[in-house]
């Protein structure tokens, strides 16, 4: 499916969106490849998935760190009533326990990512992990949703999500 975004309002509701539609794996963690040129939009993306997940903490690309991890607050259903109708919650995001934001851009070998504890994080079926780059760490990506973000002009980008 394609997309597109105008500006950071519309990207956050293509990932809000996007997380309402995904199904999380039962025996292994769920992980979306995020690729596309510097500036295409992959961490305002990994923004809205966040915010969608109800995680308050201020979303950055983590390139110098190449992992951070956040926890999903499960929100009672009093406090879901005051987001925004964009920011829905359902039963299957909140089955995620930590959203996994990592960054391979600066990453020279795969190696450098299982030192990381690569292989804990994808066994997890807790975990949903955004990976910026899939492409520098290719030989060790299990199979992932890809999404590809595109400059369409200065303020237009373009989403293409495949493999849901």
């Amino acid at each position: 499916m394609k997309y597109t975004a105008g500006s950071l309002e519309e990207m956050q509701k293509i990932a809000s969106d996007f997380i309402h539609t995904l199904l999380p794996k039962e025996n292994k963690a769920t992980i979306v490849g995020l690729s596309g040129d510097l500036g295409a939009g992959k961490t305002s993306f990994s923004q809205g998935v966040a915010r969608a997940l109800g995680i308050d903490e201020n979303v950055v690309s983590p390139t110098f760190v190449i992992m951070k991890r956040y926890d999903v607050r499960s929100m009672m259903h009093e406090e879901r009533k005051g987001i925004q109708d964009s920011l829905r919650f359902d039963s299957r995001t909140s089955s995620f326990d930590q959203l996994i934001h990592i960054d391979a851009y600066r990453l020279e070998r795969s190696e450098e990512l299982t030192h990381l504890g690569w292989k804990e994080v994808i066994s997890n079926p807790q975990n949903l992990i955004l990976i910026e780059w899939p492409e520098k760490v290719q030989d060790i990506m299990p199979a992932h949703t890809r999404i590809t973000f595109t400059h369409v002009s200065p303020e237009v980008r373009e989403v293409e999500i495949v493999g849901l």
